[in-house]
């Protein structure tokens, strides 16, 4: 529903919180957010979506239910209608096309992309069948599900060591293991299952690990400068002590040839425009050096905002403080 005064300021729900262990982490995406949103352009409204409720946390202490019938919330008696929704919020029910879903119902616009893009991507497996289907290279890869009988050796026996074991949907590397031992494949496959009902067991690609925001700006899909990800020797891969504790280098922009960049890039914009995305998204790739070849492998659709993210870094790299940013992301979904 929209304001029914136009001449006040659009006024914009920052959904945040979630139901899985990822909201620690949009909690943290959404204190950046608010902190750099230009509050002369825009008028914010903290959602935070939990499992024992849907609440407007005015940042004081007071925390106002939420009227899903509509969402809306009542403050001094004024029934508020949000202009636009900003979603921070990672995992589900932000990240998996449920809450874009529900938006959709009241034509209230997003600053993500739609469900079925948002669906399609939270699934692992399926992103990679959808980008290797339009001519992305992909990783081989196994997609477990568990209600179904699997074998770790005949799985195993269908790749290449070492592999990756990752719950298929979700994100932040929660449940992620990195296995190069066959005799360790089922454990780590068990532990994947801890954190959800399907696993995908994903062959390592040798290469350099470069990430890079993407985003639509009018008419133009336009990318950030690519991030390289180097990793402290305590950890192998990018998991979530690489992501969060500082077990890791993010170079940005990364130190990389005019042809890495270019071809990173360019399958950058054409993921963009294959899975038909909206709002800010970011996309990791592994760099093959004997087949110059970039590989996907995951898109991120509510990539992390915070101050430790890499999203933050690469626009401000670029030039742009993170106010014009946010602002120009906004203006993307307002009428």
């Amino acid at each position: 529903m929209m304001n029914n005064n136009r001449s006040m300021k659009p006024k914009i729900a920052l959904v945040t919180g979630g139901f899985s262990g990822e909201a620690v982490v949009s909690y943290k995406s959404a204190d950046t957010i608010q902190q750099h949103i230009d509050a002369d352009q825009f008028d914010v409204y903290r959602i935070d979506i939990t499992k024992n409720g849907w609440y407007y946390d005015d940042r004081k202490g007071n925390r106002i239910p939420v009227n899903k019938a509509d969402f809306s919330v009542a403050i001094d008696g004024q029934s508020v209608n949000f202009d636009g929704a900003f979603i921070a919020l990672h995992g589900t029910p932000g990240e998996d096309g449920k809450l874009q879903g529900y938006f959709d119902l009241f034509n209230i616009p997003y600053t993500s992309c739609n469900a079925a893009t948002s669906a399609i991507t939270f699934n692992k497996r399926y992103t990679v069948g959808v980008a290797a289907f339009s001519g992305v290279a992909v990783a081989p890869s196994v997609h477990l599900f568990r209600h179904e009988s699997w074998n770790a050796a005949e799985v195993a026996g269908q790749l290449s060591f070492p592999v990756f074991v990752k719950p298929n949907n979700g994100g932040s590397s929660i449940g992620m293991s990195k296995v190069a031992d066959p005799s360790k494949l089922e454990a780590a496959i068990h532990r994947a299952f801890q954190e959800d009902d399907q696993v995908l067991v994903e062959q390592m690609i040798e290469g350099r690990e470069f990430t890079i925001g993407v985003f639509r700006k009018g008419n133009e899909i336009v990318t950030l400068p690519m991030t390289e990800i180097l990793l402290d020797k305590a950890v192998d891969f990018f998991n979530y002590e690489a992501k969060y504790e500082g077990k890791s280098i993010e170079v940005t922009p990364a130190k990389a040839s005019a042809k890495h960049f270019e071809k990173v890039e360019a399958t950058a914009k054409k993921i963009y425009q294959i899975f038909n995305c909206n709002g800010i998204i970011r996309i990791d790739f592994i760099y093959h050096e004997l087949t110059d070849t970039p590989y996907m492998l995951e898109i991120n659709t509510v990539p992390g905002q915070s101050a430790a993210s890499i999203v933050p870094q690469q626009v401000q790299a670029k030039g742009w403080t993170l106010g014009e940013f946010y602002g120009t992301l906004i203006r993307q979904i307002l009428p």
